[in-house]
């Protein structure tokens, strides 16, 4: 699994111009790409992770303060682009492993009390971040 974390003022995903998903005020914006070994364990020990990042300002976490999340699937997380110039999406999971898997994460991040909005699997979304820091980091599996 690999995330991209971002610290964000703001976010909104929209599908054809509804708003589908947003984030209110301060907290995470978290991109999710899925890869073919990854499972609900990894999902699990991964929405921990996030939740528990301190990365908000004053080194705080998302669950020292409440703050909320929201999370976009993006399977071209996992482009490889060594060769040529069209990348390769061979190594992101197909639709069918991969969308339970988000679903899976976000589920973990409610578990532990996140509130949680999405983007919509598989939709050609629109996102809109307003980063706070800028603060930005890669995490992985």
């Amino acid at each position: 699994m690999r995330l991209v974390v971002q610290r964000a003022l703001q976010g909104k995903v929209s599908v054809d111009a509804e708003t589908v998903g947003e984030l209110p005020g301060p907290g995470l914006v978290v991109l999710v790409g899925v890869t073919h070994d990854d499972d609900r364990e990894t999902a699990a020990r991964m929405a921990s992770k996030v939740w528990q990042l301190r990365i908000l300002r004053q080194e705080q976490s998302a669950a020292q303060i409440g703050a909320p999340l929201l999370v976009i699937s993006q399977f071209t997380l996992y482009a490889d682009t060594r060769k040529g110039r069209r990348p390769s999406w061979g190594a992101a999971a197909p639709g069918a492993v991969a969308e339970p898997l988000v679903e899976a994460f976000v589920e973990a991040l409610r578990g532990f009390g996140a509130v949680v909005q999405t983007g919509r699997f598989g939709a050609d979304m629109a996102v809109e971040v307003i980063n706070d820091g800028p603060v930005t980091l890669i995490l992985e599996s």
